[in-house]
């Protein structure tokens, strides 16, 4: 019998465009530094941006990274490390969430979701966590990367839950995640075989993960995926394996429901 709930839609990118090492690779050799972001969008959907974790942009830049890229794409937009690593999420960073929400609606309808990486010297704060959430707007997805393993607990996922925010399933070094979905999207980032930002994935694991994001998607959830894995540009190369193998993980049961 056919599941007729609706799909999600599934989006793979990687993590920032600006590496010096993709261009030749993934970049042709020669192209402008400012038509960079217009070739990385005529090959992906998405990206995350990584920048604005170290610096807020100006107006004009998010305006430009808008106007250079098609209607469908999506920026995820990775919090200011303000928030998570120096106020550690306290009230105080009430401003910075404020200036935050001012640049994310520059982007408009391609406003994705909004990643909260906390350093790996933040160990579990269930009551501290709870009044963030309960702060903040409700006007973008959101989700949580933990850098410190003491965050993977029942509570914190029943936390998360509550307010949809996803733990973003993530295999970095300092504490890999289990592959939980605690809301109605998931959110993925690789950093490379051993978390530690270099080499290629194998061709098992790409499959492992298409086979994975092929479930989500047919039990309805979007899910976004970022490849953070940038030297030696093998983000961009693994970004565009796991979509090809995701496609045919996609298919595969629409292909047996027909027979």
């Amino acid at each position: 019998m056919l599941d007729r709930r609706k799909s999600g839609r599934v989006l793979i990118g990687t993590s920032g465009w600006h590496y010096a090492s993709w261009r030749g690779p993934f970049f042709p050799t020669g192209l402008m530094l400012k038509h960079q972001l217009q070739f990385y969008a005529s090959q992906f959907e998405t990206v995350e941006l990584n920048g604005v974790f170290y610096r807020m942009p100006t107006e004009q830049a998010v305006e430009g990274w808008r106007d250079q890229t098609s209607n469908n794409f999506v920026f995820a937009w990775k919090a200011s490390k303000y928030i998570t690593h120096w106020k550690r999420l306290s009230e105080q960073s009430a401003n910075s969430l404020a200036l935050m929400e001012q640049r994310i609606a520059l982007l408009g309808s391609k406003a994705g979701p909004v990643l909260f990486q906390l350093p790996p010297n933040f160990s579990a704060d269930a009551d501290r966590l709870k009044r963030f959430l309960r702060g903040l707007s409700r006007r973008h997805r959101c989700v949580f990367e933990f850098r410190h393993p003491s965050w993977y607990s029942a509570e914190t996922f029943k936390i998360l839950a509550r307010h949809n925010v996803a733990l973003c399933i993530s295999d970095h070094h300092d504490a890999p995640s289990p592959w939980e979905q605690t809301a109605d999207f998931v959110y993925l980032r690789g950093h490379g075989p051993g978390g530690r930002y270099r080499g290629h994935y194998s061709a098992a694991t790409l499959t492992t993960w298409a086979e994975r994001i092929a479930a989500w998607r047919a039990s309805g959830s979007d899910v976004f995926v970022y490849f953070d894995n940038d030297q030696k540009s093998a983000a961009p190369l693994d970004a565009a394996k796991l979509r090809a193998s995701s496609d045919e993980a996609s298919a595969a049961p629409r292909r047996t429901a027909r027979r």
